[in-house]
């Protein structure tokens, strides 16, 4: 009698398909996993800039100017920075030569080294422009606004493609009520773009709103005393103003700073035993007294030397590493001592299978978690004595598409005011004649009965 395969085999085979077809799988949910969180343990700013100095560039207008005297009084000193004291000028960008404007703007910081930029403009803005009929858009219509939002995206990609952390300030509050209205319009068109670009977003003109939200010339300054912060016309910052403005760029940057440096130790994964073994040519930091190479236990070589950590940069030891920074490949061995069957000490030679890793590999993984961006609070008060906030935190996935935040119905219906399309069939849909497939629930008026003969 023949007997078939043993159950058991089946399972083994089984089990040996199902682990050879999860690798595949695998790495694309990693993948994907990687492609939804790749924002989770990366900071705003790069923590491993050229020369571990950040080149820090001053762009836009007056306003700019302004920023730019106040950062470098209150931040100058700072040696992880190096402020360009020279702005790089952008201004008028609603007027007739925009091209021109724009492609020497480009040129402009197509070679400059640029960690972190820091942008403010639109002092001289607020102004119409000729559309392609020649005829003239007033300031804040939506045809002004969507070329608006064109002129300064073309900006924000420019700067985006030196791969800088940047930090874009939106107008103050003016005095005039006509020029505020405009500026607000300006400022949304700013956020939203911001937004999608993975800019930061800071706005300026709470900051110097008085208690009820208005316009005010006085207000505190960083001691706490009462001071003119703003000039005469209405619109730019005294010496105080600057100084003020100044001081939230630089709350952002050095949370963002700290942020960095705390992502730049990367401590080598593995005891101290199995570094000394697979990296012996690195021995300058000395074993901790818990540590069983300095006890001498059994089972380990002392006389192995240590492998000290990675460098201050993040970067890996010379020696396993090449030009590129690439982690080359490391298949070492260690000798262990084990007791045999006999009972016996013997040595045993394990092999440990280092690949090689590329250099992006191995920064994005060696950075630990990080808390995440703190995020754009905006705050309105509505109808009935309610507060609407909402968090806005700017990243670079959050442009691929997905809804801006002045777009979301929320936005549009509770701060913009507008009145959003109701849906068909809705209590709200008061559409006449109906149409669609209500159409064929209405009631057919009644017909006119026959009038009875006359008795």
């Amino acid at each position: 009698m023949r007997i078939g395969p043993h159950p058991f085999r089946f399972l083994c085979a089984a089990a040996v398909l199902a682990a050879l077809a999860a690798v595949p799988l695998a790495g694309s949910f990693v993948r994907d996993a990687h492609a939804v969180d790749d924002d989770a343990g990366v900071t705003f700013l790069n923590p491993f800039p050229d020369g571990d100095i950040y080149q820090v560039t001053v762009i836009g207008d007056t306003f700019a100017d302004g920023i730019l005297l106040g950062l470098t009084e209150s931040m100058g000193a700072d040696t992880r920075l190096n402020i360009q004291r020279k702005l790089r000028p952008v201004y008028a960008i609603m007027s007739g030569d925009f091209e021109s404007k724009a492609k020497a703007f480009e040129a402009s910081i197509a070679t400059e080294p640029m960690n972190i930029a820091i942008v403010m403009m639109g002092e001289d803005d607020r102004v119409s422009f000729r559309n392609a009929e020649g005829r003239r858009v007033p300031v804040a219509t939506p045809e002004w606004v969507a070329e608006y939002s064109r002129r300064i995206d073309r900006l924000m990609k420019a700067i985006k493609r030196k791969n800088a952390g940047v930090y874009w300030v939106g107008l103050p509050n003016l005095a005039r009520v006509e020029a505020n209205e405009q500026a607000l319009v300006m400022n949304e068109t700013i956020r939203e773009r911001a937004y999608l670009n993975g800019f930061k977003y800071i706005d300026s003109a709470a900051a110097f709103a008085d208690e009820n939200g208005a316009y005010s010339a006085y207000g505190p300054d960083l001691a706490g005393k009462i001071r003119v912060l703003r000039e005469r016309d209405g619109v730019h910052f005294t010496e105080a103003g600057n100084r003020k403005l100044a001081h939230f760029v630089e709350k952002d940057l050095r949370r963002d700073l700290n942020q960095a440096k705390s992502n730049r130790n990367v401590p080598l994964l593995g005891a101290e035993a199995e570094q000394a073994k697979i990296n012996p040519d690195n021995a300058n930091k000395a074993p901790a007294p818990s540590s069983p190479v300095a006890a001498g236990a059994p089972g380990t070589t002392a006389e192995t030397p240590i492998v000290r950590g990675s460098k201050a940069d993040g970067t890996a030891p010379a020696s396993t590493t090449d030009a590129s920074g690439d982690q080359k490949a490391d298949n070492s061995k260690i000798t262990l001592k084990v007791v045999g069957s006999n009972g016996r000490e013997e040595q045993t030679t394990v092999e440990i299978v280092r690949p090689a890793i590329p250099a992006t590999v191995v920064q994005l993984m060696a950075r630990r978690e990080s808390a995440g961006q703190a995020g754009d609070l905006l705050v309105d008060q509505i109808a009935g004595g309610l507060t609407l906030m909402t968090s806005i935190a700017p990243s670079s996935t959050q442009a691929k598409g997905r809804m801006s935040p002045t777009q979301a119905p929320y936005f549009r219906l509770l701060v913009k005011g507008e009145r959003l399309p109701p849906k068909p069939g809705r209590a709200d849909d008061v559409a006449w004649p109906v149409s669609g497939d209500r159409s064929s629930q209405r009631v057919a008026p009644p017909e006119a009965s026959p009038t009875s003969p006359p008795g």
